[in-house]
């Protein structure tokens, strides 16, 4: 027995990162794993009828010490990885894919759930409980126990394989990230980087005992070389590298992986009775059917085409009058970008990064919170962390009682994925009379503090910092029974919604005025600032939204699909790619290698969700507008009838129900400068 498999001895019984040996994970998840299975034998074995509570709520609450375990597990993958962890997770992954089939394709535990399942009409249940033994129902039939036993098995192969697959995908594009870098010693091969990012990369060469300055493909680095360097060569150097990730016909090379993915995906789904994959994933969200998703994609690129084909003229023509660029590449398009907006609205980032200290975006994001729901944060120092940069906070309602423990990890390190994500180390519920609060975290990467500069990030990183704070937000003000529908268990197209209403405070100026305040000075941002954030928000939408229905088209393509005859990676995205595409082609990269969101994420599928939520979030906050931004009545009916509610309820009842009425698509095409008048 390891720490790991009792009670956790820590505050708030949080992870006890501590305490842990990594050698610890894989003894502990095969006790666990033993433990499950022996639970899993006691609702088979009980000889009376089956009922709601000795059925399905036993099988709810089954594993809840395995799923603390791998939370943990799989978050320090993700955040805090080496060599050791990776290799522990291929490992562990087969082994939790079998135990999952084995519950799965338990015959005998399936015919207990059916029982229940085909008498719930005459059974006393809340809607939470109905919704419950729906999804308990579905995760059975949906996932083949009514297959005979032969394919039962196939389907358990098929199951192990992905689960590898889809971790050797990710360590290949974390390692490509990794080995990556630019390392200049000629001044002039920096002109035009500002001091800040010049800065952060001679920390990094300095780390490695070398001059200069090392840019790497870590977004804190990567995006202000291509957004400002004047060396064309090397930007594109830099965008190349980027856009090769795991595309290089060497080990690290994830083309096989993608094919190997999508056909098995497609395979299983077959097996199960399904078209396609995505007719198995979109079954069991808001949009029901690949078709409807591809109409949804294709309405957009109708609205946006016409818009982004005129800024990207708009662009090149400028790129050619200020530098005479014949023909505008894709490595040009984030520094002439830069150059016109400076133009059109004289704003660039690195007037307003000044404003946005970290410290500050973090304990803005935190008032405006108190504001709308009524909680604060208080920061302690006595809960266990993976990384010294890892802060910890106690959240509490407006009458002192505990609501959730919350992490923010905010910098890029060796060991931690790209991007930026929420995530769960244990969620809410309610069992034998007790109610559990969650532990929630948010992973991004931000410039670290340098000698002379406090961590200062650009306008896009607050609205980042601003969406993974919705999601905890989901997370934290869940209050429901079972831990399968808390916070963000929700239908994949409804699961953005939180996190992408919350960017909209960040273009406010009464939410501006809390919390972008001069770094040295204390000074709040400017109103002409502003009013230039706000002028500046739909700048180039067109082109952006384009980019967004092209990345969704390109899942829809590899799931939506029969990929058998796929043999050809570039190929297939290229022809994904036709109708959207404004820049040259490049031979030299592809988006499938490193396309971690569908190929290692839980995004297959469901890509299309972020333009959907816009959808939601555009119309949600169009309600706050009408009433008053920080409306008392508005959040509450938010956080009640969503925030609160998980995966309770249909999303789209439980969002009527907040704002009386089905969205309209015209707030978003509104708020995009999309809409022709």
């Amino acid at each position: 027995m390891t720490v790991l498999n009792k009670k956790f001895p820590t505050k708030h019984t949080t992870a006890p990162f501590s305490l842990i040996n990594v050698s610890d994970f894989n003894l502990a998840i095969e006790a666990e794993i033993t433990r499950t299975k022996e639970e899993i034998n006691l609702i088979i074995e009980n000889d009376t009828i089956p009922t709601f509570e000795n059925t399905v709520e036993a099988l709810e609450y089954s594993g809840a010490q395995l799923d603390r375990i791998t939370s943990i597990f799989f978050n320090l993958n993700s955040a805090e990885t080496n060599e050791t962890i990776q290799k522990l997770a291929q490992e562990i992954s087969p082994k939790l894919t079998e135990l999952s089939n084995d519950i799965i394709l338990n015959e005998a535990l399936f015919q207990r759930v059916k029982a229940v399942y085909e008498t719930k009409d005459s059974l006393d249940l809340t809607i939470e409980q109905q919704t419950l033994l729906d999804k308990k129902f579905k995760s059975f039939s949906r996932n083949g126990a009514n297959l005979a036993a032969d394919k039962k098995e196939i389907l358990r192969e098929i199951d192990k394989k992905l689960s590898k697959l889809s971790l050797t995908f990710g360590e290949n594009v974390l390692a490509e990230t990794n080995k990556f870098q630019l390392h200049l010693t000629d001044k002039k091969d920096v002109a035009g980087i500002p001091n800040g990012a010049l800065e952060a990369a001679k920390t990094i060469a300095k780390s490695e005992n070398k001059e200069g300055w090392i840019f790497t493909l870590d977004y804190p680095s990567y995006i202000p070389f291509m957004k400002y360097a004047e060396n064309r060569a090397l930007r594109q150097q830099m965008a190349t590298a980027f856009g090769s990730k795991a595309f290089k016909n060497d080990e690290l090379d994830n083309q096989a992986n993608v094919l190997k993915i999508a056909k098995l995906r497609h395979q299983r789904a077959n097996l199960l009775g399904y078209e396609t994959h995505a007719h198995f994933v979109l079954e069991e969200r808001m949009a029901e059917k690949p078709e409807k998703v591809i109409s949804f994609l294709n309405e957009l690129l109708e609205k946006a085409k016409p818009a982004a084909e005129r800024e990207f003229k708009q662009l090149s023509n400028f790129a050619k009058e200020l530098d005479g660029i014949e023909e505008l590449q894709s490595w040009d398009s984030s520094y002439y970008s830069e150059k016109l907006k400076q133009e059109l609205f004289n704003l660039d980032d690195e007037k307003l990064k000044p404003y946005f200290k970290l410290e500050n975006i973090t304990a803005g994001a935190f008032t405006v919170a108190e504001k709308l729901f009524d909680i604060r944060f208080e920061q302690v120092f006595d809960i266990d962390v993976y990384h010294e940069d890892v802060k910890t906070y106690e959240v509490f309602d407006s009458n002192d009682n505990f609501v959730a423990v919350f992490y923010a990890d905010f910098h890029p390190r060796k060991g931690k994925r790209n991007g930026a994500w929420m995530t769960s180390y244990k969620s809410q519920q309610r069992k034998d009379g007790n109610v559990e609060r969650p532990h929630v975290s948010i992973v991004c990467n931000f410039t670290k503090p340098t000698e002379s500069k406090p961590s200062l990030l650009t306008f896009n990183e607050v609205t980042t910092l601003f969406h993974e704070f919705g999601h905890a937000l989901h997370g934290m003000l869940a209050d429901t029974t079972y831990p399968s529908l808390s916070g963000t268990s929700v239908f994949w197209d409804f699961v953005e919604l939180p996190s992408q209403v919350m960017e909209n405070w960040c273009y406010e100026a009464e939410a501006l005025a809390i919390f972008a305040k001069h770094y040295e000075t204390d000074e709040v941002i400017p109103m002409e600032y502003i009013e230039k954030i706000k002028a500046s928000a739909t700048f180039l939408e067109g082109m952006a939204t384009l980019r967004q229905i092209s990345f969704g088209l390109l899942d829809m393509s590899w799931h939506g699909t029969d990929p058998t005859n796929i043999t050809d990676v570039k190929a297939h995205e290229q022809a994904a790619f036709e109708n959207t595409r404004l820049f040259p082609k490049n031979p030299k990269t592809a988006m499938s290698t490193a396309f971690s969101h569908i190929f290692q994420g839980g995004y297959s599928s469901g890509y299309y969700s972020y333009k959907w939520a816009e959808v939601l979030d555009a119309d949600a906050f169009e309600y706050f507008k009408e009433n008053d931004i920080f409306s008392k009545e508005i959040a509450s009916k938010f956080a009640e009838h969503v925030l609160s509610k998980g995966g309770t309820e249909h999303p789209m009842t439980l969002y009527k129900r907040f704002r009386g009425s089905e969205p309209k698509p015209e707030a978003l095409l509104k708020r995009a400068g999309l809409l022709v008048e």
